[in-house]
């Protein structure tokens, strides 16, 4: 099995999972698929990629918030533009700071609280979840094809002690 089947194969079960968790806990199903996308887009793996999409994912759905309050203050339409254009402008520069340097999370968070009409206390957890889920979808795939190119692996490692 490729390791691309193998992700597969663990990320088609955990989607179906995730769905049910979700509904279950009454998160946004969609903004964890955004969180999840996240971490599979991330330049990062493992624990420094989910830590990266998750902290830009929660920066995005900050900007957004910023982006909504300060429109809303203002009866000049324009000006929700001009505000769009200054916090878009800050989200790409934020990415100076290594630890918020995936442009691309940050504007997932912000579109899924747009997405969600600015209700981010459903959008952070839904989107925090998806990302270990995606986190986990794509290790256990990982796991998987190790286990699965080399079966006696463990069964080797004990009698050699």
């Amino acid at each position: 099995m490729t390791v691309l089947v193998a992700i597969a194969l663990t990320t088609g079960i955990l989607s179906g999972i995730w769905g049910w968790v979700a509904i279950s806990l009454g998160l946004l199903s969609w903004a964890g698929f955004l969180g999840c996308t996240t971490y599979f887009a991330s330049p990062k793996d493992g624990v420094k990629g989910l830590g990266l999409s998750i902290v830009t994912n929660l920066s995005g759905v900050f900007w957004a918030m910023v982006i909504i309050h300060l429109s809303s203050m203002f009866s000049l339409e324009i000006i929700g533009y001009v505000v769009t254009a200054v916090v878009a402008f800050m989200m790409c520069v934020q990415a100076k700071k290594s630890w918020l340097n995936f442009i691309p999370g940050t504007f997932i968070g912000s579109c899924a609280t747009f997405a969600s009409n600015g209700d981010w206390q459903l959008v952070i957890p839904s989107l925090i979840l998806g990302a270990l889920f995606g986190y986990t979808m794509k290790t256990s795939g990982l796991w998987l094809h190790e286990k699965l190119q080399h079966p006696n692996s463990n069964l080797t490692a004990a009698k050699a002690e």
